[in-house]
């Protein structure tokens, strides 16, 4: 058998890690082949690094955006938001966690790949096995390269107790990079995750099975909509005049800051896996650092008497400002961000939140805020289309939501899962009732 630092695409898979440099010999012996080999591939000597230099951490920055030279779509993610993420004084999962990044270069020293692992203690045990993820996948259209990544994460995750990985998934909240794009490869919305399409190949090859699939629907802003939201609308306020749809006025931010953290507590916290009540504080840490993103007339709050029951929160769509700043927030990609928000020149929205109390669910309150909000949207022939976030196909409720205001799916994105004992059966997320 060939010395473990001699492999080919068979039995990479079994090399030992951590690894420094590894050497593809075309002549090595092989025994059994692998399921996720199909074709012969080139061989290559490469080296996997641990990122933990400030050199290496610009590198990891860099790496992705030289893989999409030529990708038309592809909006480079502030330098600002992905540090944030490894920074264990401005993540707070790290309170709760811990991760470690990697770097893959080829012989000539380029960097052709990159990875993060991380462990989140608050969720990671709530499978039925301990399950880690990684994140932060970028690759050349390489499998052996892949391996050797993906390897990396697992042993390190395993090491820690770990029996399976997620990926690629964020070191953080969910509405930020999650998931692979696997249908819909138009330029991403900010916070996105854009990948070339052969990365699904890639993981599948691999062994990672869909655990869940993360649907985005659009519609264009000024189409009509279909009847059913004009008549729940209109019985609901004529059924119970208590029922109100206000946007926010920044005169009243305080105000509407706190009717935002008491829908959310009440809509989302219990409804989603590792979501936790938001503060006061957090609330208004939030509003002041969107102020200069909002739009008062595209965040909508629903209210039964004095009782803030339902939330319809837009936004710009970022990526049509941060596209023409090449990841820089310093002072030119400032200018720029202002110059085209003042223009206009942005006409695409974002439905970064939409949800009701659950004692006001299934009332008409979707109806009535949807069509409250459209009425005056509509007024202002300022935009042309919106995007909504994503919506998992666990969570049906939603999902016809969606398709009964007339929505789309305009992209597709997918979570996976790899179990490290490939005999045990697998399990998709299970369906919200």
């Amino acid at each position: 058998m060939a010395p473990p630092y001699l492999i080919n695409e068979r039995n990479v898979s079994k090399v030992q890690l951590p690894i420094h440099t590894i050497n593809v010999h075309p002549h090595s012996p092989t025994k059994q082949p692998t399921p996720y080999i199909t074709q012969r591939i080139n061989y290559v000597r490469m080296k996997i690094v641990a990122v933990n230099t400030p050199q290496l951490a610009q590198e990891f920055l860099k790496m992705a955006p030289g893989l999409y030279t030529t990708d038309r779509n592809y909006v480079r993610p502030l330098d600002d938001d992905i540090n944030k993420v490894f920074n264990p004084a401005k993540n707070k999962y790290f309170n709760h966690g811990q991760l470690e990044r990697w770097l893959l270069y080829n012989d000539g020293g380029k960097p052709i790949g990159r990875i993060a692992a991380f462990i989140n203690e608050s969720t990671a045990y709530k499978f039925t096995q301990p399950t880690g993820g990684m994140g932060f996948f970028e690759c050349i259209n390489k499998q052996e390269a892949a391996n050797l990544l993906l390897d990396t994460a697992k042993s390190w995750l395993a090491e820690r107790g770990m029996e399976a990985m997620d990926g690629p998934i964020n070191f953080g909240e969910r509405n930020n990079w999650w998931g692979l794009l696997i249908e819909g490869f138009d330029p991403p919305c900010y916070g996105m995750n854009y990948n070339p399409p052969y990365y699904k190949a890639l993981l599948e090859n691999y062994g990672f099975q869909v655990y869940f699939n993360q649907l985005s629907y659009g519609l264009g802003v000024n189409e009509e909509r279909p009847e059913i939201y004009y008549a729940k609308s209109k019985k609901l306020l004529e059924d119970d005049p208590s029922y109100r749809f206000k946007h926010l006025t920044f005169d009243e931010t305080e105000k509407y800051t706190e009717d935002f953290r008491t829908i959310y507590n009440k809509a989302f916290v219990n409804s989603r896996e590792g979501l936790k009540e938001m503060s006061a504080e957090q609330a208004s840490n939030l509003m002041k650092a969107m102020r200069p993103i909002l739009v008062d007339y595209l965040i909508w709050f629903g209210y039964y008497k004095e009782d803030p029951i339902a939330i319809f929160f837009m936004l710009p769509e970022l990526n049509g400002y941060f596209k023409h700043v090449n990841g820089k927030m310093n002072m030119m990609g400032k200018l720029k961000f202002l110059y085209h928000k003042l223009t206009g020149s942005v006409r695409k929205m974002y439905g970064i939140m939409f949800g009701v109390v659950p004692e006001h669910q299934g009332k008409g309150v979707e109806g009535g805020i949807i069509m409250a909000a459209n009425a005056v949207v509509q007024s202002k022939k300022r935009w042309d289309e919106m995007e909504l976030t994503w919506i998992g196909d666990f969570n049906p409720k939603m999902i016809r939501v969606a398709e009964n205001l007339g929505a789309r799916v305009v992209k597709k994105h997918a979570t996976f899962r790899y179990l490290f004992d490939r005999n045990k059966p697998f399990e998709r997320y299970p369906m919200i009732e």
